[in-house]
């Protein structure tokens, strides 16, 4: 079964690194990445930048052109990025703006509205569900949660979420103290495209990390059809991979 992989680290020692609360990951580069994944059907994925590369992209620079177009990149930016650096940034294969408020960033409305328009890009958010409802969702244009919201106690608040045109990454398994598939029927019930999934490697931080057997989770809890949705076709339609 074909899998693009919606959210992927890499971690480039040749690039800026940045401390987030003492923390460094350690070096998983495009070609560890590669081997880790040789045999799971991946056929493309988005490559997120962490909070530990701040507002760096080169890092994407190399990764996206080796990695080659069905892979795209999600990246943090400053408020005033300029507008040629996003359309630059578009045209290296960036599909998405990325606010980890989890690791102490804030939302900036403004730059994801503009990003938009620019070029078409969505938000990101890497955010615990219980906080969504403090958060102006309404006001971005297109909005996508990372792993599953996080918490058990959020979890109504990203159904809602997903009710009103949220999109949401099944990723990240081993950060979550609930079950994964009971979250996945919940979701894909509410709207079967809203759902992508993703290794999360190299799981930087993550109680456990991704393991292969996560896969298999998606593939025992829906049907065919639905699996290869999450799986493949609403990450491919959201993050617009060669265009």
């Amino acid at each position: 079964m074909r899998v693009f992989d919606a959210h992927l680290h890499v971690v480039d020692p040749r690039f800026p690194l940045v401390a987030n609360d003492g923390f460094v990951p350690e070096p998983f580069t495009v070609e560890d990445y590669c081997r880790r994944v040789a045999g799971l059907g991946v056929t493309g994925g988005a490559v997120v930048s962490g909070s530990f590369q701040a507002f760096d992209t080169a890092y994407l620079d190399a990764a996206l052109p080796t990695l080659g177009p069905s892979f795209v990149g999600v990246v943090h930016l400053p408020p005033d990025v300029a507008d040629a650096e996003v359309l630059r940034l578009d045209a290296l294969g960036v599909r998405a703006v990325r606010f980890a408020l989890r690791r102490g960033a804030a939302l900036d409305v403004a730059l994801a509205r503009r990003v938009w328009d620019l070029a078409g890009w969505h938000a990101e958010l890497y955010v615990d569900a219980r906080d969504l409802p403090d958060l102006p969702l309404a006001d971005l244009p297109r909005v996508v949660i990372d792993h599953l919201g996080l918490s058990v106690d959020g979890f109504p608040q990203l159904v809602h979420a997903v009710d009103n045109g949220a999109f949401v990454k099944a990723t990240g398994f081993g950060r979550l103290a609930f079950d994964p598939a009971d979250a996945l029927r919940t979701l894909v019930a509410a709207n079967p495209e809203a759902v992508v999934f993703g290794t999360d490697l190299p799981s930087t931080r993550a109680p456990r990390p991704f393991r292969d057997a996560d896969l298999q989770i998606v593939r025992d809890t829906l049907d065919a059809g639905d699996a290869d949705a999450v799986l493949y076709r609403n990450a491919a339609a959201l993050y617009r991979p060669g265009n």
